[in-house]
C-alpha cells in the first residue's frame, strides 16, 4: 500500500522495504504505531537517504492507511499491518441496529395487519347480519378452522415463551443457578478483560493458540444461548433490545465471533462486562445471603459505584492507548487500566494530581462530562454508604457457642438499670464459678453507659441486636442450644397489661421456634399467667417459669402483715449480697451480718438417713453451721413436694435435697460431704470435706452445687428413693374441729383447701361509713391505704387477701382487712375478693386523717400502703409522691393516751362483712385496752416504692445517703418499705435453682399452686368446696410467726441467753424452726431509748447473744387443737415497749413455772396443751396493767 505522505522535490527518497517495517514494528511497544516510510523502489539506500526520508515523514500529514499493528511471525496477518478496529465496532453496531430495525419493523407490520383484521371484522360482521342464518351457519365454520389453528398456534408460542421464563427467573432452583452461572461468567470475562488490558489494544492472535481468547469465546457463547433465552421471555422486544445487559452483549459478544474470523483480537469495548457487577444485590438476594433492607442498600450502592467506575476507565484505557480517530491515532499515550482506574478516582474526587491525564480529544471530552456525573454520583453515594456501614449493626453478628460452656438468652427490657442488676446478681462471687455466658437480645443498639457495663463484663457477657419475634434473630443466637431464656419485663411502664402481652408473645415466638427451650419470663399481673398456660409447650414441669411480680410483691406484704419485717428477710435470702464488715458495734453491723446469707439447696449426705427432721436440722445448726429450712420429696404417686419444717414424723431417706440459709455456696457443701465415721469429732465446720472412707461417688447422684438449678422441677434429677411420709405424731391427727369440719352443707375452704373460703358478698354489703366504722370496734386488724381511681391498672388485691386467708389459720385467728381508697377502684378489684372473709371497705382517701382515725389505726397490726397510679406518671422521682405522703401523714398523728372504752351494749352496731360471733369482733374482745400509741411513729407501717432512691423520704430521722443502696437503708431494714425492684434476683436464682422459687411462693403466698392458678384462670375466682380429709389435709402446713422473747417457756434465754439454744430447745420441745430475729434498732445501746424502730437479723450465729425485747421469727407447725380452744391470755409484767400489741388472735405458749413438771412423753404434753387451751401462734407481751385479766375467745 503506498505512502502518500512523502515529498515529490526530495533527493534519495527510498526507505526501508516492507519487511523492514515490518522488522522495525515488532520492536515498538504495543500501544505505539509507526509510520511505513517505503516510497522508493531502490533496494539499497544511504543513512543520509533514510534519515532525510524519516524527517519528511515527520513534517507531512499521515494517513491511516500508513498505520501498522503488531503482529507475531507465526500469525499470517496482513503483512501491511492494517487496523481492523472498525470490523470489530461495525459488528456491533449492525447487530444492534439491525435487530432493533427488525423489531420495528415486525411492530409495523403487525400493527397494520391488525388494522386491516379490525376492518375485515368489521366487514364480515355486517354481511352476517344481512344474510340468513342459513348462511351464516356456512361462513361460520371456516372461521371456527382458523381460530383453532391460530389458537394453537399462540399456544405452543405461550409454552416455549413460559419455559424461556422459567429458566432465567430465579423462582426455581434452575433459574437460581443459570443466572447466578451467567453473573459469575460475567465476572470471569471480566477478569479476562483485565489480563488482556496489559497487551495491546489490537493485536493478531492464533485463536487456537491463545487459551484466554479460548475462554472468552466459550463464556460468550453461553452468553449468546442466554440472549436467546431472555429475547424469547421478553414480554416487550424493544424493551429488552435497549437495556442494559443487552447493550452489553451487542458490543462483547459479536466482537468475539469477529476475531476468531480474522485472528485478530480487539480490547474494545470487553469493559462494558463491569456494568454486570449491577444485579450484584440481586444474586445475594437470589441466595438468601442479603435479608435487610440497609444491607441491600449498601450492596446496590457500592455495585452501581464500582461498575460505573471501572466502565468509565476502561473507556478512558481505550481512547488514550488507541488515540483520536482524525489525528490518525498519533496522539496515543501508553496507560495501564490501572493507571485509568486511578485517574478517575482522583477525577470523581476532585482532587486531581496532574500525575496522570487525558491526552487525547476523545479522553479530554469524555472526561468533561464524567466528571460532571461522575462528581455528583461521588458526591452522593460515597456519603451514602459510609453512612450505612457507620449505621451497619455493630451488633448483628451470630452468637458462637463454645465447647463445654452453655450460655442463656436474655431479652425483654433490657436498660442499663435492669441489666446490671440482673448482673450483680447473676455474676456474684457466692455462686462459685459461673461458667455460663450470658447472650442478651434486643432490638435497640445499647447506649454508651450500657456498652460501658457490657465491655467490663466482655468475657461472659455478649450483646446482639434483633428481636426475639425474628426466627432469623433467635438462630443468630443459638436458642435451639441456649440452656434457658429469660424474659425481663419493664416493672415501670404505664401499662402492665401491654407489657405482660408483649412478654407472651416473646414466649410464644420463642417456643414455636423451639418448643424444648427452658423460659423464665417476668410476669407483672397476675391474672396475665393464665395465658401463658395457652402455650402448648409451656411446662412448668420442664422448668418453665412465670415471675409475677403483683403476685410476689403483695405475698411479701402480706407476710410482713403476720410478721413484721419478714419481707425484708425473705427479699435478702434469695438476693445475693456480699459481706460487709463493720467493727462498730451498731445495728448494722449485725444487720449486714445477715444479709449476707441466701439460701441454696444440696442432698444430704447419707449419714442422715433414718433420722427424723428437726434431728438433722439441729445437727445441721449445731455442727455444720447451716440452717436447713425445708426438704424435698416425693410421695408414693411420684410427685414432687417441698416440705418447710415439716416436723418430726418424716425419716430422711437416701437422696433428699435440702434448702439451707448459708452465706456461701462452698459450705452448703458440708452437708453432702459430712460423714458421720470421719467427722463425728470435728468442731470446725471448715475440715469437714470429703473424706474417702465411703461411696459419695457411686451411692449418691453427683453433687449439684448450689449455682447449678434443679432441672425440671423437685426432684427430677435426684435417685429414685425418696422420703417416705411417716406420721407418729398425734397432732397430725384430725381433731374435733376438723371432725367438725367436715360438713357437707358448709363450705369454709376453697375446693383445694389451702384458703379460707365464703359465699360471695356484693361489695355494698361490706362498704362501712366514716360513723359506722368509729362505731365498730377494729383492732388487731389490718389497714390497706390504697390510692387508685377508675382508670387505673389493677394491681391484683388478691394477692394481698389470700395469704392472709390461708388455710392453716383457725377462722378465729385471721385478721380483719379493711380497705381505705376510692371505692370506683376498690370495685373493679371486689371480682376477685368478694370470696374471702372479715373483708370491708371505708369509702374515702388515704390522705384523710378522719378516714384513719375511723378505722382505729392506731389500733390496727399492720398499715399496708399501696398505689396504683405509681407508673402514669413520667418523673421518677414522683411515682411515689402518694405513698410517701400517706405514711408521713400517718407518722405525724397523734393520739390520746388512753383509748377508752366503747359505750355500747348487746345492741351495739356490727357492721356489714363482719362476723359478731367471731372473736375478733365481740364486745368483750372491743372492751380490752389497747397499749397506749400516742404518736403514729408508733404504728406498724409498711409502704410500696417504685423508685429506690424515694426509700429516702419516709424516714425523716435517719442519716442514710441517697445513693446507698436500697438494703443498705434503715426503712428496708426494718421492714417498713419494700420496693418491687428486690424481686429482680428471683430470675437468676431461679435459673439456678428452680426449687428456690417454689419455695419462695410457697412461703409468700399462703399456698398457692399450679393447680390452683390453672383453676383460677378458668374461672378467676376461688371456688368453694366441701370440707373432705383430703382438703383439710392441705392445712396442715407450716406458717410464719414471730415469738416474743419477754415472756412465756423461752423468758430465761432472753435476757443474755445464746440464740443456738434457743433454737435447739424451740425444735425439740414445739418443733418450731427459728430462723431470724426482729431486733429494737437501739438494742446495743447501753442507755435506754424511747426509738421503737427494730431491724432484722437473718441467721445468727450460735453463739449470738439475746435480749428480752427480741421478736424470734419462727416457722410453727399447724395445731389442730387450737381451733376448738379458747385462748388463755397470760400476762407479762415485762411488756414495756410501746410497740407491742396484742394481735387479734393472741395465743401464749406454757411458761416456764408451768413446764417444771411437764411430762415427758410426747402423747402426754399432747394432753396437757389440750386440757390448758394453750396455743402458739404471735406472741406479744401485754401492758401490765392487764396482766391480772382473762378473756375468753369463743370457738371461730
Amino acid at each position: 500500500m503506498a505512502n502518500g505522505g512523502g515529498s515529490g522535490g526530495s533527493s534519495g527518497g527510498g526507505g526501508g522495504g516492507g519487511g523492514s517495517a515490518l522488522r522495525m514494528s515488532s520492536n515498538i511497544h504495543a500501544n505505539h504505531l509507526s509510520l511505513d516510510a517505503s516510497s522508493s523502489s531502490s533496494s539499497s539506500s544511504s543513512s543520509s537517504s533514510s534519515s532525510s526520508s524519516s524527517s519528511s515523514s515527520s513534517v507531512h500529514e499521515p494517513k491511516m492507511d500508513a498505520l501498522i499493528i503488531p503482529v507475531t511471525m507465526e500469525v499470517p496477518c496482513d503483512s501491511r499491518g492494517q487496523r481492523m478496529w472498525w470490523a470489530f465496532l461495525a459488528s456491533s453496531m449492525v447487530t444492534f441496529f439491525g435487530g432493533l430495525f427488525i423489531i420495528l419493523l415486525w411492530r409495523t407490520l403487525k400493527y397494520l395487519w391488525t388494522v386491516c383484521c379490525h376492518c375485515g371484522g368489521k366487514t364480515k360482521e355486517a354481511q352476517k347480519i344481512n344474510n340468513g342464518s342459513s348462511q351464516a351457519d356456512g361462513t361460520l365454520k371456516p372461521v371456527d378452522e382458523k381460530e383453532e389453528a391460530v389458537a394453537a398456534e399462540v399456544g405452543w408460542m405461550t409454552s416455549v415463551k413460559d419455559w424461556a421464563g422459567v429458566m432465567i427467573s430465579a423462582q426455581t432452583l434452575t433459574g437460581r443457578v443459570l443466572v447466578v452461572l451467567v453473573f459469575a461468567l460475567s465476572i470471569g470475562a471480566l477478569v479476562i478483560y483485565f489480563i488482556d488490558s496489559s497487551n495491546p489494544i489490537e493485536s493478531c492472535q492464533n485463536f487456537y493458540k491463545d487459551f484466554t481468547l479460548q475462554i472468552d469465546m466459550a463464556f460468550n457463547v453461553f452468553f449468546l444461548l442466554y440472549f436467546g433465552l431472555r429475547f424469547i421471555a421478553a414480554n416487550d422486544k424493544l424493551w429488552f433490545w435497549l437495556e442494559v445487559n443487552s447493550v452489553v452483549d451487542f458490543f462483547t459478544v459479536p466482537p468475539v465471533f469477529v476475531s476468531v474470523y480474522l485472528n485478530r483480537s480487539w480490547l474494545g469495548l470487553r469493559f462494558l462486562r463491569a456494568l454486570r457487577l449491577i444485579q450484584f444485590s440481586e444474586i445475594l438476594q437470589f441466595l438468601n445471603i442479603l435479608k435487610t433492607s440497609n444491607s441491600i442498600k449498601l450492596v446496590n450502592l457500592l455495585s452501581i459505584f464500582i461498575s460505573t467506575w471501572l466502565t468509565a476507565a476502561g473507556f478512558i484505557h481505550l481512547v488514550e492507548n488507541s488515540g483520536d480517530p482524525w489525528e490518525n491515532f498519533q496522539n496515543n499515550q501508553a496507560l495501564t487500566y490501572w493507571e485509568c482506574v486511578y485517574l478517575l478516582m482522583v477525577t470523581m474526587s476532585t482532587v486531581g494530581y496532574g500525575d496522570v491525564y487525558a491526552k487525547t480529544t476523545l479522553g479530554r471530552l469524555f472526561m468533561v462530562f464524567f466528571i460532571l456525573g461522575g462528581l455528583a454520583m461521588f458526591a452522593s453515594y460515597v456519603p451514602e454508604i459510609i453512612e450505612l456501614i457507620g449505621n451497619r449493626k455493630k451488633y448483628g453478628g451470630s452468637y458462637s457457642a463454645v465447647s463445654g460452656r452453655k450460655h442463656i438468652v436474655v431479652c425483654g427490657h433490657i436498660t442499663l438499670e435492669s441489666v446490671s442488676n440482673f448482673l450483680k446478681d447473676f455474676l456474684h462471687k457466692d455462686r462459685d464459678d459461673v461458667n455460663v455466658e450470658i447472650v442478651f437480645l434486643h432490638n435497640i443498639s445499647p447506649n454508651l453507659e450500657l456498652e460501658a457495663l457490657f465491655k467490663r463484663h466482655f468475657t461472659q457477657v455478649e450483646f446482639y441486636q434483633g428481636s426475639v419475634l425474628n426466627p432469623h434473630d433467635l438462630a443468630r443466637v443459638k436458642i435451639e442450644s441456649a440452656d434457658a431464656c429469660l424474659i425481663l419485663a419493664n416493672k415501670y411502664c404505664a401499662d402492665p397489661d401491654a407489657e405482660d402481652a408483649s412478654n407472651i408473645m416473646r414466649v410464644i415466638s420463642i417456643k414455636n421456634y423451639h418448643p424444648k427451650i427452658r423460659i423464665i419470663t417476668q410476669m407483672l399481673q397476675y391474672h396475665n399467667k393464665a395465658h401463658l398456660l395457652n402455650i402448648p409447650s409451656w411446662n412448668w414441669k420442664e422448668g418453665d417459669d412465670a415471675i409475677c411480680l403483683a403476685e410476689l410483691k403483695l405475698g411479701f406484704i402480706a407476710q410482713s402483715c403476720l410478721a413484721q419485717g419478714l419481707s425484708t428477710m425473705l427479699a435478702n435470702l434469695f438476693s445475693m449480697r456480699s459481706f460487709i464488715k463493720i467493727e462498730e458495734d451498731t445495728w448494722q453491723k449485725y444487720y449486714l451480718e445477715g444479709v449476707s446469707n441466701e439460701m441454696y439447696t444440696e442432698y444430704l449426705s447419707s449419714a442422715f438417713v433414718g433420722l427424723s427432721f428437726p434431728t438433722v436440722c439441729e445437727l445441721c445448726f449445731v455442727k455444720l453451721k447451716l440452717l436447713m429450712i425445708a426438704i424435698e420429696y416425693k410421695s408414693a404417686n411420684r410427685e414432687s413436694r417441698i416440705l418447710i419444717n415439716p416436723g418430726n414424723h418424716l425419716k430422711i431417706q437416701e437422696g433428699t435435697l435440702g434448702f439451707f440459709i448459708a452465706s456461701d455456696a462452698k459450705e452448703v457443701k458440708r452437708a453432702f460431704f459430712y460423714c458421720k465415721a470421719c467427722h463425728d469429732d470435728i468442731t470446725d465446720p471448715k475440715r469437714i470435706k470429703k473424706c474417702g472412707c465411703k461411696r459419695l461417688e457411686d451411692e449418691q447422684p453427683s453433687a449439684l452445687s448450689p449455682k447449678k438449678k434443679q432441672r425440671n422441677g423437685g426432684m427430677r434429677n435426684s435417685p429414685s428413693s425418696s422420703p417416705k411420709l411417716m406420721r407418729h405424731d398425734p397432732l397430725l391427727i384430725p381433731g374435733n374441729d376438723q371432725i367438725d369440719n367436715m360438713d357437707s352443707n358448709v363450705k369454709k375452704y376453697d375446693s383445694t383447701g389451702m384458703f379460707h373460703w365464703c359465699a360471695p358478698k356484693e361489695i355494698e354489703k361490706v362498704i362501712l361509713t366514716r360513723s359506722e366504722a368509729a362505731m365498730t370496734v377494729l383492732s388487731g386488724h389490718v389497714v390497706v391505704c390504697i390510692f387508685g381511681d377508675v382508670s387505673s391498672a389493677l394491681i391484683g388485691l388478691r394477692n394481698l387477701v389470700m395469704p392472709l386467708r390461708a388455710s392453716n389459720f383457725h377462722y378465729h385467728e385471721l385478721k380483719h382487712i379493711v380497705f381505705v381508697g376510692s371505692i370506683e377502684y376498690l370495685k373493679r378489684e371486689w371480682e376477685t375478693l368478694h370470696n374471702f372473709p372479715k373483708v370491708s371497705i371505708l369509702p374515702g382517701t388515704p390522705l384523710s386523717r378522719a378516714d384513719l382515725r375511723a378505722v382505729n389505726i392506731n389500733l390496727c397490726d399492720m398499715c399496708v400502703i399501696l398505689s396504683a397510679n405509681q407508673n402514669n406518671i413520667d418523673d421518677t422521682s414522683l411515682q411515689d409522691k402518694e405513698c410517701i405522703l400517706a405514711s408521713l401523714n400517718i407518722k405525724s398523728m397523734q393520739f390520746d393516751d388512753s383509748i377508752g372504752v366503747l359505750q355500747a351494749n348487746s345492741q351495739g352496731f356490727t357492721p356489714p362483712g363482719m362476723d359478731r360471733s367471731s372473736p375478733d369482733n365481740s364486745p368483750v374482745h372491743g372492751m380490752l385496752r389497747q397499749p397506749s400509741i400516742t404518736t403514729g411513729v408508733n404504728i406498724p407501717i409498711i409502704t410500696e416504692l417504685v423508685n429506690d432512691t424515694n426509700v429516702q423520704f419516709l424516714d425523716q430521722d435517719d442519716d442514710d445517703d441517697p445513693d446507698t443502696e436500697l438494703y443498705l437503708t434503715q426503712p428496708f431494714a426494718c421492714g417498713t418499705a419494700f420496693a418491687v425492684s428486690v424481686l429482680d434476683s428471683l430470675m437468676s436464682a431461679t435459673y439456678f435453682n428452680d426449687n428456690i422459687l417454689t419455695l419462695i411462693r410457697t412461703l409468700v403466698t399462703g399456698g398457692a399452686t399450679p393447680e390452683l392458678e390453672a383453676l383460677i384462670a378458668e374461672e378467676n375466682a376461688l371456688r368453694g368446696g366441701y370440707s373432705t380429709p383430703q382438703t383439710l389435709a392441705n392445712r396442715d402446713r407450716c406458717r410464719v410467726a414471730q415469738l416474743a422473747l419477754l415472756d412465756g417457756p423461752f423468758a430465761d434465754l432472753g435476757d443474755g441467753g445464746c440464740y443456738g439454744d434457743l433454737f435447739c430447745k424451740a425444735l425439740k420441745t414445739y418443733n418450731m424452726l427459728c430462723f431470724g430475729i426482729y431486733r429494737l434498732r437501739d438494742a446495743h445501746l447501753s442507755t435506754p431509748s424511747q426509738c421503737t424502730k427494730r431491724y432484722v437479723i437473718t441467721n445468727p450465729p450460735y453463739e449470738f447473744e439475746l435480749v428480752p425485747t427480741d421478736l424470734i421469727f419462727c416457722l410453727m407447725q399447724f395445731d389442730h387443737n387450737a381451733g376448738q380452744s379458747r385462748a388463755s391470755l397470760s400476762h407479762s409484767s415485762h411488756s414495756s415497749q410501746s410497740s407491742s400489741k396484742k394481735s387479734s388472735s393472741v395465743h401464749s405458749i406454757p411458761s416456764t413455772a408451768n413446764r417444771q413438771n411437764r411430762p415427758k412423753s410426747r402423747e402426754s404434753r399432747d394432753k396437757q396443751k389440750k386440757e390448758n387451751g394453750l396455743q402458739m401462734n404471735r406472741i406479744m407481751p401485754i401492758p401490765e396493767e392487764h396482766s391480772n385479766q382473762a378473756h375468753e375467745y369463743p370457738h371461730g
